[in-house]
């Protein structure tokens, strides 16, 4: 049988909080509160940590980097109730 020696390395707090920073962690979770058999609340958890430059990386690894606003830019047009009344036909 071969054996395997594993090399003891201390880690402090300080590297895993850099390591969760640098690579990023999902986190994903369910809870339900039932009282007799009944569920009243349901909570979903879904958290991304992670550093701002390294969401910022990963937005430009997959494509989706977001343009800078033009501050000079006009703001949208904005519709009035007919504008929608006739889109929709129907009055609102």
């Amino acid at each position: 049988m071969t054996q395997l020696t594993v090399k003891e390395k201390e880690i402090t707090l300080l590297d895993i909080l850099d390591r969760i920073l640098n690579k990023g962690v999902v986190l994903w979770g369910d809870i339900t509160l039932s009282v007799a058999d009944v569920d009243l609340v349901y909570v979903g958890l879904k958290v991304l940590l992670t550093s701002v430059e390294t969401a910022e990386r990963m937005r430009r690894c997959r494509g989706e980097a977001l343009e800078p606003a033009d501050v000079n830019a006009s703001p949208p047009a904005t519709l009035n109730r007919n504008d929608v009344s006739v889109r929709y036909n129907r009055p609102i």
